[in-house]
């Protein structure tokens, strides 16, 4: 509680660069199931680490990240949102992004949030490694 609390406090107090305060808002809204240092703990919390950096090479697989329903609940906005996602990719992912990356930006959040992910488990297994989904 202690440290959410300091992190908040720096945040609103504008004491953080940008890539601190992405770090803050994955330390505040991510760790506690994901842990500090992206691993989760498999299988029911999914790893941040390397896995995320391969679903983003397709379109599918791009916007799935943010439809995760953890990901587009979060109490963030999409400025925010995509600040975190980019930290998460540049930290955890630097290894297995795309040569021709680009960071997500808000306007892809705001678009990406419209669309529901009822079930994010059953649409992830039928994501196809060539960025099509598999019939339903």
């Amino acid at each position: 509680m202690a440290l959410a609390l300091a992190l908040a406090v720096l945040l609103l107090s504008g004491v953080v660069d940008a890539a601190d305060d992405a770090q803050a808002r994955y330390l505040l809204h991510c760790r506690g199931c994901h842990l500090a240092n992206g691993t989760g703990v498999p299988p029911d919390v999914p790893t941040l680490v390397d896995e995320i950096g391969r679903l983003v090479a397709t379109p599918v697989g791009r916007e799935y990240v943010v439809r995760v329903p953890g990901v587009s609940q979060a109490a963030l906005d999409d400025e925010g949102l995509a600040s975190l996602l980019n930290w998460i990719l540049e930290t955890f992912n630097a290894d297995t992004l795309p040569a021709n990356f680009r960071p997500y930006s808000a306007g892809e959040i705001t678009e990406a949030r419209k669309k529901v992910l009822a079930d994010p488990l059953t649409y992830r297994r039928a994501l196809r490694l060539d960025g099509t989904r598999a019939p339903n």
